[in-house]
């Protein structure tokens, strides 16, 4: 009786002492080959700073949704329960299925047009139940409250040329980085600054609409007078879009030391212009907006050529012939449009969708000390490149492609670069010059993005209904490309000092069964996982009884 008092003060003792250990010093094994339960430290750190309640409200769940949406809403719930772990009582979540709490179907599809308003789109799956096939609607997103402000996150994301086995497991790996950047987004006390230069562009303000809303909630826009603005002292990161004016050599050098002091830019530039000559065709022309020089010295060059894509281009309607006494206009692939769907290793493009070009060149790396080149954006391995100047026939359209004449290769057309740039007047800068005290030959760590296409931020507009259409929105097949998640991802990775978007790089492997080997050996599995723990229950019992037995017999 003693010892086994001794016995049972000892196990209380450790118990006692392991729960203490356990509330002083908090830790997590994650045992899964790819952490699929490890959050980045960016997001440890955003959690662990929240200053207030956030509440998440997710609508992706209901009674019988594919097991696909259940894993998807298996991995948000996992997700929040890491994120309060970290965040506290600051982080609280409730799933709201709308089918179980609004029984009347006008109220119910109210609510669904209301959510859908704030970005949730609504999303038609089927199923089959008992062998009928079902469809149900599914709002496959959450919104995020912080004291007056909310804001909606979409947790179905993906490549919509994946199969939708794919898509899912995208937008599994993407659950951490929406969570999260929709969580740093709604608690945001300040806004970065970005400058956009209204003296170089002929853009219409109509076709940059749907990229000043989608930037205006999150950031501080500025339009920038380049020419009578001594310096770009306060901006964070200037906004370089589709210039058509020539940059005088004081307002690049207002460029260059703006990066030398660590500014972020982005730049959307165009080494061509294309003019409608004729109902025959196009012409291209080279163009020089006068920044070659100085990207050029920051490790890129902007060659002066169109890329013409055989495998992932967009179509528009083309004139292919008569029809009787009428013209016959066809939907036609024109290969000046490519669909970039090829993209390097950076979470900015991570999972991205294919985004929609036009008339765009191709981009080449030069030597740059100490600078890391990252390519982004690239086409498929099916290209010819025109070289400017040129005319673009119609004709070729509808001709039967030569396979053997797009032998180009894939072509990079969007590149990040990182590190510390030299600056363009390094050396050119004399003592006597007004502006060599302030002057930095040499930079201080900074990002820029180069992209050799001026479109691909730019909205459409709708001149029948005198509407914008949404950027990346392609009127001729009605799909909406990846355009603004791009650059609000590239955006985001230029500015973001926490590395929220970091969380975009979590990659979950797909292991699927072997069909053909479940239905082969579907009784055999089914035998080994019912039989096999009983007879070890058994073999236990067996042994703890013969244990006690000579325990007590002794």
């Amino acid at each position: 009786m003693k010892n086994k008092s001794v016995q049972f003060i000892i196990i209380f003792v450790a118990i006692l002492g392991v729960n203490l250990l356990a509330s002083r010093f908090f830790f997590r094994l994650d045992l899964t080959q790819e952490k699929r339960y490890t959050i980045s430290e960016a997001s440890k750190n955003l959690l662990q700073n929240l200053d207030d309640e956030v509440y998440v409200k997710v609508y992706l769940t209901g009674k019988g949704i594919p097991a696909g949406f259940k894993r998807l809403e298996n991995a948000v719930k996992e997700t929040l329960d890491e994120f309060q772990i970290y965040g506290g009582t600051n982080i609280k979540y409730t799933f709201i299925d709308l089918n179980a709490e609004y029984k009347d179907e006008k109220t119910r599809n109210e609510k669904i047009a209301a959510i859908a308003q704030k970005g949730i789109t609504p999303t038609n799956v089927y199923n089959n139940e008992d062998g009928k096939k079902t469809q149900s609607l599914i709002l496959p997103g959450a919104i995020i409250t912080y004291k007056d402000k909310e804001i909606a996150t979409l947790l179905l994301k993906g490549n919509k040329l994946s199969s939708p086995q794919e898509i899912l497991n995208q937008s599994y790996e993407g659950v951490e980085y929406q969570l999260a950047s929709a969580i740093k987004r709604v608690t945001a006390t300040e806004k970065k600054k970005i400058g956009f230069f209204i003296n170089y562009t002929n853009l219409p303000a109509v076709n940059q609409l749907d990229l000043i809303g989608a930037l205006k909630p999150n950031y501080e826009l500025y339009p920038v007078d380049l020419r009578n603005s001594p310096t770009l002292d306060g901006l964070d990161a200037i906004f370089v879009l589709k210039p058509e004016q020539v940059f005088n050599d004081d307002d690049k050098y207002k460029i260059d030391q703006f990066i030398m002091n660590g500014g972020k830019a982005i730049f959307f530039v165009d080494a061509v212009k294309v003019d409608s000559v004729a109902r025959e065709g196009n012409m291209a022309q080279v163009q020089s907006v006068g920044l070659e020089d100085l990207l050029f010295k920051y490790g890129v060059r902007l060659n002066p050529n169109l890329i013409k894509d055989a495998q992932m281009s967009a179509a528009i309607p083309l004139d292919v012939g008569n029809f009787g006494d009428r013209s016959n206009i066809q939907l036609t692939q024109w290969q000046y449009f490519p669909l970039i769907n090829t993209f390097g290793k950076s979470p900015i493009v991570r999972n991205l969708d294919a985004i929609y070009t036009k008339y765009v060149g191709t981009l080449d790396t030069v030597r740059a000390n100490g600078i890391l080149k990252t390519p982004l954006l690239m086409t498929s391995q099916y290209t010819q490149l025109l070289k400017a100047p040129a005319i673009m026939s119609y004709n070729f359209a509808s001709k039967d492609l030569n396979a053997s004449q797009y032998n180009a290769g894939v072509q990079t057309v969007g590149l990040l670069l990182e590190g510390k740039f030299e600056s363009l007047y390094k050396n050119r800068i004399l003592p006597s010059d007004a502006r060599f005290a302030n002057f930095k030959a040499d930079g201080k760590a900074t990002k820029i993005i180069v992209c050799s296409d001026g479109d691909i931020p730019a909205n459409d507009f709708d001149k029948k209904n005198n509407t914008p259409l949404p950027l990346g929105f392609d009127k001729y097949s009605g799909n909406t490309f990846a355009n603004k998640d791009f650059v609000l991802n590239a955006i985001d990775y230029l500015l973001d000092d926490n590395g929220v978007i970091v969380a975009r790089n979590k990659e979950i492997k797909l292991r699927p069964l072997d069909k053909a080997a479940l239905q082969d050996d579907r009784t055999y599995w089914q035998s080994i996982n019912l039989i096999i723990p009983v007879i070890i229950l058994a073999i236990l019992g067996i042994a703890r009884n013969f244990w006690r037995q000579r325990k007590y017999t002794r």
